[in-house]
């Protein structure tokens, strides 16, 4: 019989579908990037990719090789609104982060911090899989919404930073729960309280 020059269902197969994808999300990004220019890209027909990777968020997250599936822990975190938004959001952070899953996470942000490839593919994450979701979840004005993401992105990458990169003391030692206590209303502020606005010229 006539080789169609699709590859078969095999490991070979499951690598293939990864470095095409990992190529078109670098080069596309999230958006930009689709199952069948990632298909065609490996040798596959689209439904082999479904059939390994399920949806493109999947896919992304496999390319990543991701600890954790914000489509799995950003709704338990937002689904009771904003009123102790800041507490919950903290306390499932650091829970993350202080598991095993840690490991692999910080692993990902020091290959960010030296790759450009690494850093576009992490941006791309943090954007479509996190910021995206939780913004989806509140009701936030949606002139101000990418702003106040923004800005909890950046707590959230400082404690990433000092406790669990550079380890810097005594932040790197001070428990869950001092935390929690001393972060989350920063991160309750940002997301609930009245944004600085300049003055009119």
């Amino acid at each position: 019989m006539a080789r169609t020059g699709r590859r078969p269902g095999n490991q070979d197969t499951r690598q293939a579908i990864l470095s095409a994808a990992r190529q078109a999300f670098a080069e596309r990004g999230y958006d930009g990037a689709s199952i069948r220019q990632i298909a065609t890209s490996a040798g596959v027909d689209p439904a082999l990719v479904h059939h390994y990777f399920g949806a493109k968020d999947k896919l992304f997250l496999a390319t990543m090789e991701a600890p954790i599936d914000p489509g799995e822990l950003i709704p338990k975190i937002f689904e009771a609104g904003l009123d102790g938004i800041g507490e919950r959001l903290v306390r499932t952070f650091l829970g993350v982060w202080d598991s095993p899953a840690g490991s692999s996470a910080a692993a990902l942000f020091r290959s960010a911090l030296q790759h450009e490839w690494s850093a576009r593919m992490l941006r791309e994450f943090l954007v479509t899989q996190v910021l995206r979701r939780a913004i989806g979840h509140l009701q936030l004005d949606p002139a101000e919404a990418p702003r106040r993401a923004a800005l909890v992105a950046s707590q959230m990458a400082g404690i990433v930073m000092v406790r669990y990169i550079l380890k810097v003391e005594p932040m790197a030692s001070m428990s869950q729960e001092e935390l929690v206590h001393s972060i989350a209303p920063t991160i309750q502020r940002y997301l609930s309280e009245p944004l600085y606005a300049p003055a009119p010229d």
